[in-house]
């Protein structure tokens, strides 16, 4: 998928036709789910990402009234791979939509400098056994967490943002100078 290519969405992912198209793209039954408090964002939601590993950048429109949009969420998948191994796993769509509020609750327009995205199990090992920062369990292995700034946003400011919405962790990492969010259980801390 190009930059600022629009994906069209799934228009049945609940029939036979998109559980298959959706279990070959690798995205499972989440073509449909929304997150609770998914009724506060726009019918038409875009995300522009540029990962600081791979020097990748992607912008595009991942979700609409109809759904998710299934070639979005491979790109997206894609681009927040593993940069360590190249390993790809299915990012949950509530996180997407996390760092499209957390954007349109700061103010800005939602394009995010990525740190990190999906860790495969053997990369989060690795850097649990090096660094006391990073969880043996972490959310990222899950695809429901993101290290990211937020483009025209101190980093500080995104913190308060995510705290606000109180839709998951939010980790604050100041002198790495990046935010961490997930779509696990609210809580706080600083790294």
């Amino acid at each position: 998928m190009t930059d600022r290519q629009h994906a069209r969405p799934v228009a049945d992912p609940t029939g036979r036709r998109g559980a298959l198209r959706a279990i070959a793209l690798g995205i499972g039954g989440v073509l449909t789910c929304q997150p609770a408090w998914s009724h506060d964002l726009p019918a038409v939601r875009r995300l522009t990402l540029h990962n600081t590993h791979t020097m990748e950048s992607l912008s595009v429109d991942y979700a609409s009234a109809s759904g998710y949009h299934a070639e979005a969420l491979v790109a997206i998948n894609r681009l927040l791979r593993d940069h360590r191994n190249g390993e790809v796993h299915a990012m949950d769509p509530a996180l997407l939509d996390l760092l499209h509020a957390a954007a349109v609750h700061a103010d800005r327009e939602p394009e995010f400098e990525v740190i990190s995205g999906y860790r495969s199990p053997a990369t989060n090992a690795m850097l649990h056994e090096h660094s006391h920062g990073v969880a043996a369990h972490s959310l990222h292995i899950e695809g429901r967490a993101i290290d990211v700034r937020l483009a025209g946003c101190d980093i500080a400011r995104l913190r308060d943002v995510g705290l606000a919405l109180g839709r998951g962790g939010v980790g604050y990492y100041r002198a790495s100078g990046f935010v961490h969010l997930d779509t696990g259980r609210p809580r706080t801390w600083a790294g």
